[in-house]
């Protein structure tokens, strides 16, 4: 009997692409069922927000739907499926569950021990793209291409941004400072070196490579880095420690007219103390892709600012997002198939 792949993807990570990967990495002999989600056309739930999924957050299904369709197929491929413990006393042929994301956040990690579920996932599955995200949300800052294109929107000509007073600044004259230096902060670092600009780094649990020790990189305290960086770009993850980093202490230490760029999570930053240092002129501008609420409510202050850069949490969005992680998610079905350890066991 052919051993049973259950798929569930979404319009973002496309089940098929699941599926040729897993038959080129295991062969043809395998029962693959794919299901699409019509996630990020309808929204997730991003809290705890659902009877029997307590726990769990960022996903997508309802608990019968999710059921029905995993059956009794030994692993299930996902991306946003909700795995509560209630839903897994509903599988008892389920042994491994790939999450194609950084964190198992849709999945209850205790009940999947408790039911001898393994659960694995795909850690900096995009983070080449938000790195290069990244430093579009900062030129788009620093080069005023926001202001540019919000003025001839308006049918404006804005022919004063090449006054010396108004225009941007090349990051070769600047200081920016990297807060976290993870899978995406070291590929932030190693691509604003290219820019020739002074770099900082915060965190206190890594040490910096040699390359970017080598080539100048500063490894300092968050105050340092606060106060000297012209751009302050985040990259931790959220944790007690880091919820609400960025807050009106913080801002108060960072300089006259820097920039915030924000391409990480919605809760590292406090948006009514951020409006405030904005709105003050405090701050000379921010960009913003994450957010604590999702969708953004239409009245949210912050959307009414002119200092302001907002997108719609796309920075890990890309082509190669979707097949590195169905790639890492077909290696390790393979692994489990093959009787091997995972790679990525959560």
């Amino acid at each position: 009997m052919n051993r049973k792949i259950a798929i569930i993807g979404d319009r973002f990570m496309l089940p098929e692409v699941f599926r040729d990967k897993i038959t080129e990495a295991c062969g043809n002999g395998l029962d693959i069922h794919t299901h699409t989600q019509a996630w990020p056309d309808e929204p997730m739930e991003h809290g705890y927000a659902a009877a029997g999924l307590d726990g769990l957050k960022e996903y997508f299904g309802k608990p019968d739907e999710i059921v029905d369709f995993i059956g009794d197929a030994e692993v299930l491929v996902t991306h946003l499926a909700p795995l509560s413990a209630g839903i897994l006393d509903r599988l008892p042929a389920l042994k491994l569950v790939a999450v194609s994301r950084g964190g198992p956040v849709n999945i209850d990690m205790e009940a999947a021990r408790s039911h001898g579920v393994t659960v694995v996932n795909v850690p900096g599955r995009n983070a080449s793209a938000v790195a290069e995200f990244t430093i579009g949300a900062i030129l788009t800052e620093t080069r005023l291409i926001r202001v540019g294109h919000e003025a001839l929107r308006e049918g404006i000509w804005r022919g004063d941004l090449y006054r010396a007073d108004r225009t941007g600044r090349e990051l070769s004259e600047m200081t920016v400072g990297v807060i976290g230096y993870g899978n995406i902060g070291t590929r932030v670092v190693r691509l604003l070196r290219a820019f020739g600009c002074r770099i900082l780094v915060a965190d206190p649990y890594v040490q910096l490579s040699a390359e970017d020790r080598g080539t100048g990189v500063e490894h300092v305290g968050l105050d340092d880095l606060l106060a000297c960086s012209d751009v302050v770009t985040l990259h931790p993850r959220v944790t007690e420690e880091t919820r609400h980093m960025i807050n009106a202490d913080t801002l108060a230490k960072m300089k006259q007219g820097a920039l915030l760029v924000n391409t990480a999570r919605g809760p590292l930053a406090d948006y009514d103390a951020l409006y405030e240092a904005l709105a003050s002129g405090h701050l000379g501008g921010a960009m913003l892709e994450t957010f604590a609420v999702e969708p953004v409510p239409p009245d949210w202050p912050l959307l009414k600012l002119p200092n302001v850069t907002l997108t719609p949490h796309i920075a890990g969005a890309s082509v190669r997002t979707v097949t590195y992680a169905a790639e890492r998610a077909a290696e390790e079905v393979r692994r489990y198939l093959a009787g091997e350890p995972p790679v990525n066991p959560c």
